[in-house]
């Protein structure tokens, strides 16, 4: 009886199914392909194919409770993301957000928003130095205005309410793109 041959690219792929079934290093790798990923940035809509935001009347939360009334972002430029902490594409596209708030916090409104509690987003946003807002919705039928069914799911929306760039999945977010984007939106 003969041994079988052992090569390299079996014994590759047998650890990386050993270590997509231990908990603790099946969201590393996750996070891990989805940075890869988000290496590319979203893509711009069409005018002529760009949905309006009409009900601009929803009631969430920031991370201390206070109220927040998303008419307040109405007329201006908001970059809006649904997200979660447990989520490994969000996560692996946390940081282009962050430095995207960094560059544009004065300059336009950001609405970022998780169905978890406050403490675990508050928790998540310490652990990871992140500055922004996070909201939590206080009624959920706004978000079908939105259609969200995956996440992470963002949208930018300019002054008029169309939604100029509307993404599913991770994405680089601190491109040329969107920063070329959002400063043509800023000169109008």
């Amino acid at each position: 009886m003969t041994k079988p041959k052992i090569s390299l690219n079996n014994t590759l792929f047998v650890a990386i199914l050993v270590l997509m079934i231990i908990p603790t290093t099946r969201q590393f790798i996750q996070i891990q392909v989805h940075k890869g990923l988000a290496l590319f940035s979203p893509s711009i809509e069409k005018p002529n194919n760009r949905k309006i935001i009409t009900n601009y009347n929803w009631q969430l939360q920031n991370s201390t409770g206070q109220p927040f009334n998303f008419r307040q972002a109405e007329n201006k430029i908001v970059l809006v993301s649904f997200w979660a902490t447990w989520c490994p594409p969000c996560i692996a596209e946390l940081p282009s957000m962050q430095q995207l708030y960094e560059t544009y916090k004065d300059k336009i409104e950001f609405v970022f928003i998780s169905n978890e509690k406050i403490e675990t987003i508050n928790a998540f946003m310490a652990k990871n130095n992140y500055s922004f807002k996070v909201y939590t919705p206080l009624e959920k039928s706004s978000i079908n205005t939105f259609e969200i069914n995956s996440i992470p799911r963002t949208f930018l929306i300019n002054q008029k309410g169309e939604v100029v760039i509307d993404k599913n999945g991770a994405a680089n977010w601190n491109s040329e793109t969107v920063n070329k984007t959002i400063n043509g939106l800023l000169e109008l």
